[in-house]
């Protein structure tokens, strides 16, 4: 695959087979996937101040807090019933549910433990620009390209449990402000994402049935990874290199 480019696999790839797709798209996440990146080493390290922590915490709110948004975009792509039902629980397990504690809660649990103010979270007023753009145009992306690119996208979630045990393990080895009461956002998607990549690594093998449909899979992955990589890169540039654009979070924490 050295043929791939930052936004391709430009044909790089055979994808003759579901075997040969799955393949190409393991071997993405296992090149492009953001637990590569700096600033997650420094995350689950130890390396960074009580600040640098918030201000991810704050900026992944705006992602974990779109994920349902997505995710019903991408039900009201589809006429099958069945696929739309398969869909929805992932909006529950984001929103949760009459009674029930969803995913956004849970991040919500980790932004006051670590300090941050609960309304000044949820307005995403401190949010980064390129965090806003990036989460914006994966919603973009779901409405605007097909439904099996829209599901596609999602094949991240093949390989997040391992960074989310990566970053429990770290994180409460490391930082004496963070519990793991504080952390179950992470613990929950231990059984959750598994089962959501499946059906999605299930459907794309079935319904991408020519070398271009497999090739659209793998570019929609593409893409995902830079969403969440592009992410990292502008929290590394504001709070570690030091240049946070004007009307962002600063951190009174060191």
């Amino acid at each position: 695959m050295n043929g791939m480019t930052a936004f391709s696999l430009a044909g790089s790839a055979p994808l003759n087979s579901a075997e040969e797709l799955e393949a190409t798209l393991r071997q993405i996440g296992a090149t492009r996937y953001h637990n590569l990146h700096p600033f997650h080493r420094l995350l689950h390290g130890g390396k960074l101040n009580k600040g640098q922590v918030q201000a991810w915490a704050l900026n992944r709110y705006y992602y974990q807090s779109t994920i349902p948004i997505k995710d019903a975009v991408v039900i009201s792509r589809f006429r099958d019933r069945g696929i739309r039902l398969e869909w929805r629980h992932r909006i529950e397990d984001h929103d949760g549910d009459v009674g029930t504690e969803g995913g956004i809660e849970r991040w919500l649990k980790l932004t006051e433990g670590l300090g941050l103010d609960h309304a000044y979270v949820e307005s995403t007023e401190g949010i980064l620009p390129a965090t806003r753009f990036a989460v914006e145009a994966y919603v973009h992306f779901v409405r605007d390209k097909s439904p099996l690119e829209a599901i596609a996208s999602s094949l991240t979630e093949l390989f997040a449990p391992n960074l989310h045990e990566e970053r429990i393990a770290g994180m409460l080895a490391h930082y004496d402000f963070v519990n793991p009461d504080i952390m179950s956002y992470f613990s929950r998607r231990l059984t959750q994402a598994p089962r959501d990549a499946n059906f999605a690594l299930a459907y794309v093998r079935q319904h991408a049935t020519t070398p271009a449909e497999r090739e659209l899979v793998c570019n929609a992955l593409i893409f995902k990874t830079n969403v969440l990589w592009v992410q990292l890169d502008a929290l590394y540039h504001a709070y570690v290199d030091g240049h946070i654009p004007p009307g962002a979070f600063v951190p009174k924490d060191k």
